[in-house]
């Protein structure tokens, strides 16, 4: 039997490999447009499953396949307006307007004041972001508590202050169909782990000093250097695909097997279909955004999605 050969992996362009703070991503950088839109959503990892489809942007349309990733959608509520004014130390909030109508289960995350103070718009910032929290009571991951994310809003005053007044607001309001987005999730957390799992060092002979499953060198004794494998955290690091497509924006429950999802249940709202996988487990918070690098529309036609 041929012997398996597996290079040294772990890319360098990911350091320090340390836990994120938080159990969903934090996203730094929103794409500009002159639309009025927000420009992400949030949902949760159902799991995997696969569909065919035909692609119609080729001239020859045959039937392929594709795996694919279901994320469940369910409306997300505005908590506030955010109002920001850049300085030479970073960007800084001025003022923050907190909407009228909130869900009792937001306690379970935040203080709420029993008086609500009246801010006033400033007249003076160079952009502003609008504060939502996911309703996971209407999924059936088991939790309560909702979870509190900017997004990113592009358009004028009067849009922003539209949204602040809305009730929900829906996947099909912010995202369309066979669209490229961008995926930002925490991974799947393994603990710590030796240099052989983590970076896919080889095993040394059987009769070698100090061990089987350790680096043969460390490099210089007085100039030693992190870019040798070491044991250390492994998973639940923060990552970003780009240009992941959607291929289906639904409420139908047809696409719910008999017993449910593993390890997920089933799909009670809206839920979007990506090409591909994403990061992270099942339940596990997924924020998607508008791609920062353009790209061509992708037109597909389904045919079967498999139960």
């Amino acid at each position: 039997m041929g012997k398996r050969l597996k290079p040294r992996s772990g890319s360098l362009q990911y350091w320090p490999r340390k836990r994120a703070k938080k159990i969903y991503a934090n996203v730094k950088y929103w794409k500009k447009t002159k639309e009025n839109k927000i420009l992400g959503f949030i949902g949760y990892k159902v799991g995997m499953t696969h569909l065919h489809y035909i692609p119609q942007n080729v001239k020859e349309k045959t039937e392929t396949f594709s795996p694919i990733t279901v994320i469940e959608c369910p409306p997300l509520k505005p908590l506030s307006l955010r109002f920001y004014k850049e300085t030479p130390y970073g960007s800084e909030i001025i003022t923050e307007i907190a909407s009228k109508n909130l869900d009792k289960e937001l306690s379970r995350k935040i203080t709420l004041s029993k008086k609500q103070k009246e801010e006033k718009i400033p007249e003076d910032f160079d952009y502003l972001k609008l504060v939502v929290y996911t309703q996971p009571k209407l999924t059936t991951i088991g939790k309560k508590k909702p979870e509190i994310i900017e997004l990113g809003l592009s358009g004028n005053l009067e849009f922003a202050r539209a949204l602040l007044s809305k009730n929900e607001i829906k996947i099909e309001e912010v995202f369309k169909e066979n669209q490229y987005v961008d995926v930002h999730a925490i991974t799947k957390g393994k603990g710590i782990q030796g240099p052989v799992k983590r970076f896919g060092v080889s095993l040394k002979q059987h009769k070698s000093e100090k061990g089987t499953r350790r680096v043969g060198s460390l490099g210089n004794w007085y100039a030693r250097t992190w870019r040798v494998a070491h044991p250390g955290q492994m998973g639940f690091f923060k990552r970003t695909e780009q240009n992941k497509l959607i291929f289906k924006i639904s409420n139908e429950k047809d696409i719910n097997p008999k017993s449910g999802f593993h390890k997920y249940g089933i799909i009670k709202n809206d839920y979007v279909l990506l090409k591909g996988s994403v990061a992270g487990p099942q339940k596990r918070v997924i924020i998607l955004t508008e791609s920062t690098r353009e790209n061509k529309i992708f037109q597909t036609n389904i045919i079967s999605i498999k139960k």
